[in-house]
C-alpha cells in the first residue's frame, strides 16, 4: 500500500513543553520517498498558479522551496534571520511568544511586479510569513500564494494570513 505524507511525519508528544504535539519534518525529509512525496505534493498546490519567484522561509522553507523553484524553472529567494545575508537587505521584525525576531531579504531579490509564492514547512501562528509578506510588498512584489507542508490549525495562523491564498498539504487540529 502506498504511504501518504502523514505516514512519514513523526509526532513527538510534550515537546518542547507539556501538551504540545511536535510534528517533526525531519522524519519526512530523511526518507527518499517521503521527501519526494512532500515536494511533489507541495508543488501540486501550485498547479494553476502563475508566479515568477519562490521565497523560502529560513530554514526549512529552503528545503522545499528550492526544489520546487528548480522544477518549475523559477527564481528562488531566501528570507533569512537578521545578519545572514551579505548584500544590502530590507528587514521586518515580528512578535514571538516571548520577544521579537527579525527576517531579512536582499533588496534586489524581488522586482516590482514580481508574482511571488512563499514556501515553508509549517504554519503555526503565521508571524514569520506575515513579516515576509510585508518585505515582498515593500519591494513591489505581489504574493499570489503561500504553501506549507503542514498546518497546525489550533494556532490559527491562517487567520493572520486571511487576505492571501494559503494552502497546506496536511492539516492537524490543535497545536
Amino acid at each position: 500500500m502506498k504511504k501518504k505524507i502523514e505516514d512519514y511525519v513523526r509526532t513527538i508528544p510534550d515537546f518542547p513543553e507539556p501538551g504540545i504535539m511536535f510534528r517533526d519534518v525531519t522524519s519526512v525529509i530523511q526518507d527518499p520517498d517521503g521527501l519526494k512525496l512532500a515536494i511533489d505534493s507541495m508543488q501540486k498546490l501550485l498547479k494553476n498558479t502563475e508566479f515568477d519567484v519562490a521565497v523560502g522561509a529560513e530554514s526549512r522553507g529552503f528545503i522545499f522551496g528550492a526544489p520546487i523553484a528548480y522544477n518549475l524553472h523559477k527564481s528562488f529567494v531566501l528570507a533569512r534571520k537578521k545578519g545572514k545575508l551579505p548584500c544590502e537587505t530590507i528587514e521586518q521584525s515580528y512578535e514571538l511568544e516571548y520577544g521579537t525576531a527579525t527576517v531579512e531579504m536582499h533588496k534586489d531579490a524581488i522586482k516590482p511586479g514580481d508574482r511571488v509564492v512563499i514556501v515553508d514547512d509549517l504554519i503555526a501562528t503565521g508571524g514569520t510569513i506575515e513579516a515576509i509578506i510585508k518585505m515582498v510588498e515593500r519591494l513591489g512584489g505581489t504574493v499570489v500564494k503561500i504553501i506549507f507542508l503542514m498546518e497546525l490549525e489550533g494556532l490559527e495562523g491562517r487567520k493572520r494570513l486571511k487576505n492571501y491564498d494559503v494552502e497546506s498539504v496536511i492539516k492537524y487540529p490543535g497545536k
